[in-house]
């Protein structure tokens, strides 16, 4: 007897619902087990993820802790026992304590006299290339100055290029010497330009955009900032 439609319907339903039962049997059969063995790692890598982040978390308020602390015993004048504790830190995992912790000691090692031992230290922040460019670029200035007076010019110009230049934070500080470097070359041009652009820029100290005046107008390069008052008894054009 032939089937109506509706019991062929009926029929192919019951075969295709039989045929996806069949396949998932035989391939939870082929894979359940691996797929077992993923699910777990996954938990566990989950697990030990969740974990590194908390115990990191932890170590470093551990760290920030101590370190203010250090910080707030060497601005009290207790640095006796500053500098264990200092050079503890300075070996930390985490990179912005340690340049922190860094660089106070070598201001405590220029407290001391101890210029070799706080260049030691400024070149170790500036060479971190773990360590935040900020970090960097503050010892890289301090290094320089202690250094400037054995340095050649040439190599204080290589080395102070990237921040001699308008705009960077430490523009004033750099390019100041910098341009130094220029005027013991010779190079009294690139000097003026360098003293010049100094004195015009107002993100730089007072200061120093003061003496850069000065040393631009001794070089024959008009440097007088655009905010600077009017000479006394003038009139200021518009």
């Amino acid at each position: 007897m032939a089937l109506t439609p509706q019991n062929n319907d009926a029929f192919f339903r019951e075969v295709s619902e039989e045929l996806r039962r069949d396949r998932m049997t035989d391939f939870m059969t082929r894979y359940g087990k691996i797929l077992g063995v993923v699910i777990v790692v996954g938990l566990i890598a989950l697990g030990g993820w969740l974990w590194w982040q908390h115990d990191q978390a932890t170590k470093a308020g551990a760290d920030g802790e101590a370190l203010s602390q250090v910080l707030r015993d060497v601005s009290e004048g207790k640095s006796d026992g500053a500098t264990a504790k200092l050079d503890a830190l300075a070996k930390s995992d985490r990179a912005g304590y340690r340049a922190a912790s860094q660089l106070t000691l070598a201001d405590l090692a220029l407290e001391k006299n101890d210029e070799k031992g706080a260049i030691a230290r400024f070149k170790a922040v500036a060479a971190d290339e773990s360590v935040g460019q900020p970090y960097r670029d503050v010892a890289l200035i301090r290094q320089t100055a202690l250094e400037y007076d054995s340095l050649k010019p040439q190599d204080v110009i290589a080395r102070l290029k990237g921040l001699a230049v308008a705009g960077n934070p430490w523009f004033g500080s750099a390019g100041e010497m910098v341009a130094v470097a220029h005027l013991r070359l010779n190079q009294n041009a690139e000097a003026g330009k360098l003293f010049a652009a100094i004195a015009k820029d107002t993100q730089v100290p007072e200061s120093l955009r003061s003496r850069a005046v000065q040393m631009a107008g001794v070089l024959g390069v008009d440097a007088v900032p655009a905010d600077a008052p009017a000479a006394a008894g003038g009139d200021r054009k518009e």
